[in-house]
C-alpha cells in the first residue's frame, strides 16, 4: 500500500528567520508558499517575477507594501494580489513584528474540480459539493 499524499508543516513564528519556505516542506508542486516573519525596520528586496502572480496574507503586525514605489497599508486579515511585473518591497514599519503568509503561482486555476461525500461510508462517486448539503453542526457545550 502506497503513502497517503499529505504532509503537515508548523508556522514557525518564533524561528528568528525571516523566511520559512513552506511548499517543499509540504511537497506542493502547483504554487509556492513562504512565511515571513519581518521584526521593526525589516524590508525584503524589491522585487518582481516573470510569470508568478502572489498573494500577501498578514496574519500579525501591519504590513508596508510597496507596489512600483507606491505605499499600501495592510492590517492583520487583509490581503494583497500583485502581479508579476508588479515590483514590490514588503515593509515592516511598525513597532511589532509583521508575520505575513506568500503564496504564489502561474499558470491557469483548475477551477471546481472538487467532489463530495455525505459520510465517509459513501463509497459511491463523488458528487459536486454544491449537490451535496452541508452536515450538521456539532454540538457545543
Amino acid at each position: 500500500m502506497s503513502e497517503p499524499d499529505i504532509a503537515f508543516a508548523v508556522l514557525e513564528r518564533e524561528s528568528g528567520e525571516r523566511f520559512q519556505g513552506l511548499r517543499r516542506q509540504l511537497g506542493v508542486h502547483s504554487f509556492g508558499m513562504n512565511l515571513m516573519v519581518l521584526q521593526p525596520g525589516q524590508r525584503t528586496r524589491i522585487h518582481a517575477h516573470e510569470h508568478q502572480e502572489e498573494v500577501y496574507i498578514v496574519l500579525e503586525g501591519q504590513l508596508t507594501l510597496l507596489i512600483d514605489g507606491d505605499e499600501h497599508l495592510l492590517e492583520a486579515d487583509h490581503l494583497a494580489r500583485v502581479g508579476p511585473a508588479m515590483r514590490r518591497q514588503l515593509v515592516n514599519v511598525g513597532r511589532d513584528p509583521l508575520i505575513v503568509l506568500a503564496l504564489g503561482g502561474a499558470g491557469e486555476h483548475a477551477g471546481r474540480d472538487a467532489l463530495a461525500w455525505t459520510s465517509w461510508e459513501d463509497d459511491g462517486p463523488g458528487l459536486a459539493p454544491q449537490d451535496v448539503p452541508l452536515p450538521a453542526d456539532l454540538p457545543t457545550d
